[in-house]
C-alpha cells in the first residue's frame, strides 16, 4: 500500500499550483464579482496542456492519469472555484465520454480540439424536470431517414457558451421493458435551431459559464451517436461516476482554502491580548477541519486510483463526493466563523468559498443521491 504520488504526478500537480497561484488567483475575485467567464486563463490551460492530461497524446492529449488530472482539479479549484469547475465539467463531462465512448473517427473530430484546449467541452443532461431523476429526460430524438431530429430543453449546462459541440441525451424510444432507451448525441453548437443562453445568477461559481439549451427540430447525422444507442443511459451514468470524483477533487481545494486562510488568520489576530489560534476553541475547529479534509483526501485519490486501475470505482466516487463536498462545506463555515466579521466581507475570500463550496453537495449528484447510489452499491434492498 503506497501512499506516495509518481513523480509525473508530483509535477503535474506543482505545475498546474504554481499557473494557479500566477493566474488565477490573482483575478479570482473580479470574476466572482463580474460574473465574467476567464476564457484568457483557459486559452493558456490548453497552451499547458491541462485540458487533455487524462487523454492519450494521440487524441491531442498529455497522456496522463486520472490521479494527475485530479491533482490539477484540486490546484485550480483552490485558486478559483468557478475556474475549477468549469475545468472539471470541461474535461470530465465534454472530453471524457468521447475518449470512452466514441468512435476513432469522433475522437478525431470532436475529442483531439478538446483535448487541446482549442474548445470546451460541455454536457447536456439536466432538464428542468429531469434532475436527479435523470431517467425522467424528457428531450427526444426521432430518426428521420439518415439524420435525428432533437427537441427539448436542457438547464445548468456548463460551459456551452465557448463549447465547438455539446453532447446531448434524449429519448430515442422504449426498451422491452417499457422504459426509455436514452442515447448521447454529439450536437455542434452552430446546429440550427439550437439556442444557448446563460442568464442564470447564481449565489457561487459565478465566473463559470452555466447556461439553458433550447434544442427545436435540430438535426444530427446518424453518425453523430455517442457508443451503444441502447447503452446511453448507463454510459453517461459511468460519466457521471467519474465525473463526481473530479467534483469531489474541487470540493478539496476550495476546503483547503478555507482552512489554510483559516489557519493563517489564527496565527495573526489578537483578542484578549492573546493570538486566536491558542484558543482551544479555535483549535478544535482548526483540528476538525485538518482532519476531514485529510480523510476526503484519501478518498478522493483513492477513487481516481481505481479508476485508474480500471476497477470498479462507482461506490467510492459516490462516497469520494459526498464526504468531500460536505466537508468543504463544514470547512468553509468553520473557516467564516474564526474570521468573525472579517470573514463575513469580501476582501478576505472566504464568503467566496462558503458560496462556491455549497454547489458542490448539488452538482453532478446531490448528497442524497450519492447516499443512494452508496445504499445501493452496499446491498441495500431496493
Amino acid at each position: 500500500m503506497d501512499f506516495s504520488f509518481s513523480k509525473e504526478q508530483l509535477m503535474i500537480r506543482d505545475m498546474v499550483r504554481d499557473f494557479a497561484q500566477k493566474e488565477i488567483a490573482p483575478i479570482a475575485e473580479e470574476v466572482d464579482r463580474t460574473e465574467r467567464f476567464p476564457i484568457e486563463n483557459f486559452k493558456k490551460m490548453g497552451e499547458l496542456g491541462l485540458l487533455g492530461i487524462p487523454f492519450p497524446e494521440e487524441y491531442g492529449g498529455s497522456g496522463g492519469d486520472t490521479l494527475s488530472y485530479i491533482l490539477a482539479v484540486e490546484e485550480i479549484g483552490k485558486a478559483c472555484g468557478s475556474t475549477g469547475l468549469s475545468y472539471a465539467a470541461a474535461v470530465s463531462l465534454g472530453a471524457s465520454p468521447l475518449y470512452a465512448f466514441g468512435t476513432e473517427e469522433q475522437k478525431k473530430e470532436h475529442l483531439v480540439p478538446l483535448a487541446k484546449g482549442e474548445s470546451l467541452g460541455a454536457f447536456g443532461l439536466t432538464e428542468p424536470n429531469a434532475g436527479s431523476d435523470a431517467g425522467g429526460t424528457r428531450t427526444k430524438a426521432e430518426l428521420k431517414g439518415d439524420k435525428y431530429v432533437i427537441n427539448g430543453e436542457k438547464c445548468w449546462i456548463t460551459n456551452a457558451s465557448f463549447a465547438r459541440t455539446v453532447i446531448v441525451t434524449a429519448v430515442t424510444g422504449k426498451d422491452d421493458r417499457g422504459k426509455n432507451k436514452i442515447s448521447a448525441f454529439i450536437v455542434p453548437a452552430d446546429s440550427p435551431g439550437l439556442t444557448i443562453r446563460s442568464e442564470y445568477e447564481k449565489m457561487g461559481v459565478r465566473g463559470s459559464n452555466t447556461t439553458e439549451l433550447v434544442l427545436e427540430d435540430v438535426e444530427v447525422p446518424e453518425e453523430n451517436i455517442l457508443g451503444d444507442p441502447s447503452k446511453g443511459f448507463n454510459q453517461f451514468l459511468y460519466t457521471l461516476d467519474g465525473g463526481r470524483i473530479s467534483i469531489a477533487a474541487l470540493a478539496l481545494g476550495i476546503g483547503k482554502a478555507a482552512y489554510e486562510a483559516a489557519l493563517q488568520y489564527s496565527n495573526e489576530r489578537k483578542q484578549f491580548g492573546k493570538l486566536i489560534g491558542s484558543f482551544q476553541a479555535i483549535q478544535f475547529k482548526l483540528a476538525d477541519m485538518a482532519m476531514e479534509l485529510e480523510l476526503a483526501s484519501n478518498m478522493v485519490y483513492k477513487a481516481a486510483w481505481l479508476k485508474d486501475q480500471k476497477k470498479p470505482f462507482k461506490k467510492e466516487a459516490a462516497m469520494a463526493k459526498l464526504f468531500a463536498s460536505e466537508s468543504a462545506t463544514r470547512a468553509c463555515n468553520q473557516a467564516l466563523q474564526i474570521h468573525g466579521g472579517y470573514g463575513y466581507m469580501r476582501e478576505y475570500h472566504i464568503e467566496r468559498y462558503l458560496r462556491d463550496a455549497k454547489l458542490m453537495e448539488i452538482g453532478e449528484g446531490t448528497s442524497e443521491i450519492q447516499r443512494l447510489v452508496i445504499a445501493r452499491e452496499i446491498g441495500c434492498p431496493r
